[in-house]
């Protein structure tokens, strides 16, 4: 490993490269690799390139690197069908032959499960159901329209809740260091958590507590599966893939009230994703998506969001070759790395500006800030 050599860095970014230590977790330093959709699977099974590409970032300074969304065992889970899955005999060998890649390199990787809901790219597998809350997609809010899909049973939870339960046990069998499950971005479990998706007028909608019903569910199953000593991550966010407005909580204390059941499910650590991570999530504070829920619930939690980055842009855009993408940047970071410095939150994620160059976190720390490669088309989609 080469991850402790040369100078460290001064100031503020001094609290990047701090160890992490928590009732759940220990890691030499505060950042992550977000995890990142890579659509290189065959069958579900991760690429075999998958290995080399997380044993880079663990060598360029990773402190924990988490998988990119895995789908759960459920006929409607998966997003597109050029993913992986985090079930079944073939794509857990895959994950073994990763895992043993990342843990020879001396890193930590966990699988993000997920279950894509009404989000789900229909069309890709020949057409067919969706299941949601109520049954409506983004693309139903924004044309006005009815529901696309299928308002879910109880016993379509059960069998979701059984899938995640499924995953997790099969990670903690195979030695992964943790899990995170993933309730954001506009997938199944935040459909629940955000009103505009979930207009069920039973105990799992109307009220945060209600809306946190469902995911808590997933929580405390994957919480059984697992043990009480395998850290358990929640990603969340306000903004969802092509509704980048969207809200599921208006205030801090509605924000409180959806995550108390999560936490109280059995969540060790609160990945909060952000457009830019510095952002204030509410009037009238400076603090972040991550800052305010680690004051709400007494958690360790994770900021994210354009580490690295000069600018925006759209997941369209990231699918379009030629389309502008944004320069390096570290103006932000000496803020970031301050809000952490005093505790606002514990853990700091970086995606696409790892896509670019897995080397970051170490040139961050010293000072090489001139050699860091900028963000291009072949990040994005390639395994480099």
């Amino acid at each position: 490993m080469k991850r402790l050599h040369g100078q460290c860095a001064a100031g503020p970014r001094a609290a990047l490269f701090v160890p992490f230590v928590s009732r759940a977790l220990t890691l030499p330093n505060r950042i992550v690799m977000s995890p990142m959709g890579r659509a290189h699977a065959e069958a579900g099974r991760p690429h075999a390139d998958y290995g080399a590409y997380f044993r880079r970032r663990i060598e360029g300074g990773v402190g924990l690197a988490i998988t990119g969304a895995a789908a759960v065992a459920h006929d409607l889970a998966d997003y597109d069908g050029t993913g992986p899955h985090f079930h079944g005999e073939d794509a857990l060998a895959g994950w073994r032959a990763v895992l043993e890649e990342v843990h020879m390199a001396g890193g930590r990787l966990i699988p993000q499960l997920w279950h894509t809901g009404m989000a789900r790219h229909v069309a890709a597998f020949g057409g067919g159901a969706a299941i949601g809350p109520s049954g409506y997609a983004i693309a139903d809010l924004d044309a006005g329209r009815g529901p696309s899909g299928r308002a879910m049973t109880e016993a379509d939870m059960d069998a979701v809740v059984a899938a995640f339960a499924g995953s997790a046990a099969a990670a903690r069998a195979q030695g992964f260091d943790g899990i995170e499950v993933h309730a954001g971005h506009g997938f199944l479990l935040d459909q629940f958590l955000w009103p505009a998706t979930n207009r069920r007028t039973d105990d799992h909608g109307g009220s945060p507590a209600n809306r946190a019903r469902f995911p808590a569910r997933v929580v405390a199953a994957c919480r059984a599966a697992v043990g009480p000593d395998v850290p358990i991550l929640l990603r969340l966010s306000q903004f969802k893939i092509d509704a980048y407005g969207a809200r599921i909580a208006d205030t801090p204390d509605e924000l409180g009230a959806l995550l108390a059941p999560l936490v109280e499910a059995g969540v060790d650590i609160l990945h909060c994703s952000q457009r830019e991570a510095w952002e204030p999530a509410f009037a009238g504070s400076d603090r972040n998506l991550a800052a305010w829920a680690k004051a709400l619930t007494g958690l360790p939690t994770i900021a994210v969001g354009s580490i690295g980055l000069a600018g925006l842009f759209t997941e369209e855009e990231a699918a379009t070759p030629g389309a502008g993408l944004p320069g390096v940047s570290l103006a932000r970071l000496d803020q970031v790395a301050e809000q952490l410095a005093r505790g606002d939150f514990d853990l700091l994620a970086v995606g696409r500006s790892l896509l670019a160059d897995p080397a970051w976190p170490n040139k961050v720390r010293e000072g090489r800030e001139a050699s860091l490669r900028p963000l291009d088309f072949a990040a994005l989609t390639q395994l480099r």
